[in-house]
């Protein structure tokens, strides 16, 4: 089971076994539990490393204080073997919730005093919420052990870049998140704009050997983790990126120090801290006995979301030296408040995200002051406008403001990338085609029209100080114009047409074959089917062969990385590898959008992505390897299976090696269609009568009874018409009872048969049938794109000649027609006198006098 799959099962279960506990407060328990079989399961896997074994693994006790003192110092705690997760699952039915409270209790008795900072009351929300899991203990040890049982297949080896362990807890964090409605927001960034804001501050520090990075608000931490993922990339080497985070909520302050540690960062790279961001300033640097020196810390990047419009006490804050210089944010909304104290602990050549609510754009008063000495000092690098609904809990319009200290442009670039999402749920989500555009527009700098602008600060001034986004792009949607010449005679306004200019400058002879013109204002179409006459043209079968060559030099590129190297892809990296070739490849393409493209690159690599992390990890081999997916028990106790390719699914192997089976089944389905539909004409030519009082058919008298139609055969109890009918029903009957059946045997033998053929295929038959899976099925989506672009212009263009091709002229006409058609009608008609009276005045009203 992939890691997708695992984690979805886990969330199914989790969800339904909550029961009547908030989402909110159930993640903390599942997390927390999650949490604790990693340090177990770590445990155990260093004091393999030193020559410890299973036989030997009961004695790891408190007793030993050598070995206490030798796991403390290399893990940081120490967990004996009564205490270990895995201990936990052997007790079975024995287990009961003591042995976790007194786990826990031994846990926060036992951590290195070097590493108190970092696991000190770690499980405290755990602890104390165990009596919510169950009205009584063994209520209590009930719940437990059927979580315990869920979580024991996490795999916590960390083999991958980003492993296993943690997609599964960020998927369940989002999962809890989409649940907890207004709650969520006080501890989850959706990971597509933590991927958009750890992309832009990655590429800003990539050059660098080290980097230290804060969240003073730090939540789940995913948003530290995927700047420390992002930056990885670039600088290629393991711990060398140092995490500050503070939370001020303690539940949510556990989950971020729990999601530093199972990442696999060293507890010296992860500096924690339960606290008030604004109320007291830290990061700060501490002497050995953690007397505060208060000498503030400057760290290369400063990420956070804080929550919006807070209320706070700015009382005796006019002297702090965070707000020096910018002003006090109001006593209503902390915004700025948070920006500032981001902003102070930014390196001279650092930089910030911050995610904020989009009236910071405008709003007067001590904002509007704090908003004009940024732009004044030149602080404000980007602003990018986000989709509504986009955060869990809130539809409220939201920004991403990047900052910086010393920067070298004048400008301020402003983004508006609130039409790009697609709809999840409720919620709205960036594509990664969203996300990469945002990010190359702000790494390029550049105006791209409505979408982005770089805009001067005196431009900024002449505005008063006002960064609402329309004010500077316009992504709105033109409304539809209707040209009154061509309303009244007829003809394509040449305006309308120029809305294809990018259509007309990539294909130059289009336009010419496709409408002719008398005097260049308006234009006839000069084809019957346009979309036809597109394919036709001589420059649109060029641009078409040019992609197809495009597609076919990519589909090498793909085969040489992907399947030639597959052993040795380095997943964390490579989907920016083959991004980079397909937008080169792209580049100077005209019409087809390379984001589109992109999508469908990204959608195709996590899929990639998934089998390459199983081939690196357990061998190439893995492809041959064909599971279990379930077991069904007859009632004589035979097993059934249904089974699955590890890597390669039934279906491509079946289509690909086995093409005569599957056109045999596929004939019998045909046929088994075509039975049902001549037993529905059967049952049409029965008379209506016959049908009422019919014992062969159903009660609802629209299907034919088997038993019954043998029954009323036998018994010859029906008109000579009728038995003929049934006569042609039994016959279809036994002929779909005798393809049914073979039908079955049919797909029990060819998924036997597709079982034998993978674990049997040779390695250059794997190798071609994993490249149809990743490669082949990617670049028909690719291919794709490009007819449905030409598709979507031929209907615009039949859309627009089919607007004006009834001119208000025809109409009147057509009206006049009618109305004298209808006044025929109205001689014809006679009645009483009254009615003579009625018609009379209809036919003033339609001119007759």
């Amino acid at each position: 089971m992939n890691k997708q799959a695992l984690a979805a099962k886990i969330w199914e279960s989790a969800n339904r076994m909550r029961s009547k506990i908030e989402a909110n407060e159930y993640k903390d328990y599942i997390l927390g539990f999650i949490f604790y079989k990693f340090l177990s399961d770590n445990e155990v896997r260093y004091l393999k490393s030193i020559d410890w074994t299973d036989e030997f693994l009961p004695e790891v006790t408190e007793e030993d204080k050598e070995t206490v003192t030798n796991v403390q110092q290399n893990l940081g705690y120490f967990i004996s073997y009564d205490n270990l997760f895995s201990t936990w699952l052997k007790k079975g039915a024995d287990f009961s919730v003591s042995n976790v409270t007194d786990a826990l209790a031994a846990f926060n008795r036992l951590i290195n005093p070097y590493h108190k900072r970092v696991y000190d009351k770690i499980f405290n929300t755990l602890e104390t919420g165990l009596s919510k899991l169950g009205e009584n203990t063994g209520a209590q040890s009930k719940a437990i052990r059927s979580l315990i049982d869920l979580i024991k297949d996490i795999p916590m080896d960390g083999k991958q870049d980003y492993d296993v362990l943690g997609f599964i807890y960020e998927y369940l964090i989002s999962n809890f998140a989409a649940n907890a409605g207004k709650k969520a927001g006080e501890f989850y960034t959706p990971h597509e704009v933590s991927l958009l804001m750890s992309e832009i501050i990655a590429r800003h520090l990539k050059d660098r050997d080290h980097i230290e990075i804060y969240d003073p608000t730090s939540g789940s931490g995913s948003l530290l983790i995927n700047i420390g993922h992002c930056a990885s990339k670039y600088i290629g080497k393991d711990n060398c990126v140092k995490y500050y985070a503070q939370e001020l909520k303690q539940n949510t302050y556990n989950l971020t120090r729990m999601n530093l540690i199972m990442r696999g960062i060293l507890a010296a790279n992860i500096v924690t801290r339960n606290g008030d961001t604004l109320e007291e300033d830290w990061p700060y640097f501490e002497d050995e006995d953690h007397d505060a020196t208060y000498k503030r810390l400057y760290v290369d990047a400063v990420v956070s979301n804080p929550p919006y419009s807070q209320v706070w006490d700015p009382t005796g804050k006019e002297t702090d030296t965070r707000f020096a210089g910018y002003g006090l944010a109001p006593k209503s909304k902390a915004d700025y408040a948070f920006l500032l104290h981001d902003l102070y602990h930014l390196k001279s050549d650092g930089i910030m995200a911050i995610v904020l609510p989009h009236g910071v754009l405008f709003r007067g008063g001590e904002e509007g002051t704090i908003r004009k000495n940024l732009i004044d000092q030149n602080n404000i690098d980007t602003i990018i406008g986000l989709p509504a609904n986009i955060f869990f809990g809130t539809g409220i319009p939201t920004i991403i403001m990047i900052l910086r200290k010393n920067r070298v442009n004048d400008d301020v670039l402003i983004i508006d990338a609130s039409k790009g999402f697609e709809k999840e749920g409720k919620s709205n989500k960036l594509r990664a085609c969203d996300i990469k555009k945002i990010v190359d527009t702000v790494a390029a700098r550049q105006t791209v029209d409505n979408f982005s602008k770089v805009v001067s600060r005196q431009e900024i001034r002449d505005n008063d100080y006002n960064l609402n986004i329309p004010r500077y792009v316009d992504t709105s949607e033109k409304p539809e114009n209707w040209d009154i010449y061509a309303s009244m005679f007829g003809g394509i306004p040449a305006d309308e047409l120029n809305a294809f200019q990018k259509y007309w400058d990539a294909f130059p002879a289009l336009k010419t074959s496709l409408f002719t013109t008398e005097n260049g204002a308006y234009y006839q179409p000069s084809a019957s089917d346009l979309h036809s006459a597109l394919l036709k043209d001589p420059d649109v079968q060029d641009w078409q062969k040019q992609y197809q060559g495009i597609l076919q030099s990519f589909d090498s590129f793909l085969s040489k990385e992907l399947i030639d190297q597959m052993m040795s892809v380095p997943l964390a990296k490579e989907e920016d590898v083959l991004s980079a070739e397909l937008f080169h490849s792209m580049k100077g393409l005209p019409i087809l959008d390379p984001y589109q493209s992109y999508q469908y690159l990204d959608t195709a690599w996590r899929k990639i992505s998934q089998d390459l992390e199983v081939i690196q990890t357990e061998g190439q081999d893995i492809i041959r390897q064909v599971d279990v997916l379930t077991e069904t028990k007859s009632k004589g106790g035979k097993s059934s299976f249904e089974w699955g390719g590890r890597v390669l699914p039934f279906d491509l192997v079946q289509n690909a090696l086995l093409t005569d089976e599957v056109k045999a089944l596929q004939e019998g389905e045909d046929r088994l269609q075509e039975i049902g539909s001549s037993l529905e004409s059967l049952l049409d030519d029965l008379d209506e009568d016959v049908k009422e009082g019919a014992d062969f058919l159903n009660d609802a008298k629209d299907s034919f009874v088997a038993p019954a139609v043998d029954k009323t055969l036998k018994a010859k109890a029906a008109s000579d018409e009728t038995l003929s009918i049934l006569k042609n029903v039994k016959k279809l009957f036994t002929e779909e009872k005798a393809l049914k059946k073979d039908l079955k045997k049919g797909k029990e033998d060819l998924e036997a048969k597709t079982k034998e053929v993978i674990e049997h295929l040779s390695e250059d038959e794997a190798k071609a049938l994993v490249k149809q899976k990743w490669v082949d099925a990617l670049l028909k989506e690719l291919a794709q794109q490009q007819t449905d672009q030409l598709e979507d212009f031929g209907k615009k263009l039949e859309a627009l000649t089919e607007k004006y091709s009834i001119t208000l002229s025809d109409l009147g006409e057509e009206i006049q027609q009618t109305e004298k058609e209808l006044q025929g009608m109205l001689d014809d008609l006679t009645g009483s006198e009254f009615d003579e009276k009625g018609i009379a005045e209809f036919k003033k009203l339609l001119g007759e006098a």
